[in-house]
């Protein structure tokens, strides 16, 4: 069953042709060219994805990607011409879950797609829910908790926390997060986990800087407390 899809792309060549790949792939798509436009139709079409680019009249992308980020959940892939490494973290840092640099190939772009799309959820399975203390991950309902108050995360902190959280304890290398997060097909830096998880800690725990849930295990990546609260030699 195809995905509701909206893109803002102000190139409207561009634009077009991203919407005649999506379409063979079975999904509907509808088409904005401005990011005023684009907040409009996000919060009245409610799609399952946003594809946004960065470089749009009246409202930037990054703009976009912020104000949607605080109002749902919906996976956001950023399309930009920046090609620098602080760019590409600034839009994972605002809520993107992807990203890809012009130019790219549109094939590439519905590869994208498609695994955000499955590592979103449209086909959850019935896992869980995992509890570490006042930590509970509901892959069904597809929910974070923290004393019993619920914590909006995007889906690929989802992935990346019930990844952990499934395995307590568990030291997980970055590599293998990405892999969890967007699939084997995805070509991403493992600087884009250290800035989900860097978000995940302001979300959940007391102190980002000093965390007692996710943990950094140096040299290897990361893993989630099994005893909160309680420090080992890692």
């Amino acid at each position: 069953m195809g995905a509701r899809i909206l893109v803002a792309e102000d190139d409207t060549k561009q634009a077009e042709l991203v919407r005649r790949y999506l379409e063979r792939e079975g999904h509907f798509v509808a088409v904005t060219h401005d990011g005023r436009a684009a907040l409009d139709e996000a919060r009245r079409r409610r799609p399952d994805l946003l594809v946004l680019d960065v470089m749009m009249p009246k409202v930037d992308g990054l703009d976009v990607c912020r104000i949607l980020r605080s109002e749902s959940d919906t996976p956001i892939i950023m399309l930009t011409a920046r090609s620098t490494e602080d760019d590409l973290l600034l839009g994972l840092d605002l809520g993107a879950d992807d990203y890809l640099t012009k130019p790219y190939s549109p094939r590439e772009l519905v590869a994208r797609v498609r695994t955000i799309l499955r590592r979103a959820g449209r086909q959850r399975g019935g896992s869980g829910p995992y509890r570490v203390g006042a930590l509970v991950v509901d892959a069904e309902r597809h929910e974070v908790h923290l004393d019993g108050r619920r914590v909006d995360v995007t889906p690929a902190e989802f992935k990346i926390l019930e990844c952990l959280i499934a395995e307590p304890g568990r030291a997980f290398p970055r590599q293998k997060l990405l892999e969890q997060a967007f699939g084997f097909d995805h070509y991403a830096l493992d600087r884009t986990v250290d800035v989900h998880v860097m978000n995940l800690r302001r979300k959940i725990e007391t102190d980002p800087a000093d965390p007692g849930y996710l943990l950094t295990v140096y040299g290897v990546g990361y893993k989630l407390a099994d005893r909160p609260g309680v420090r080992d030699a890692s």
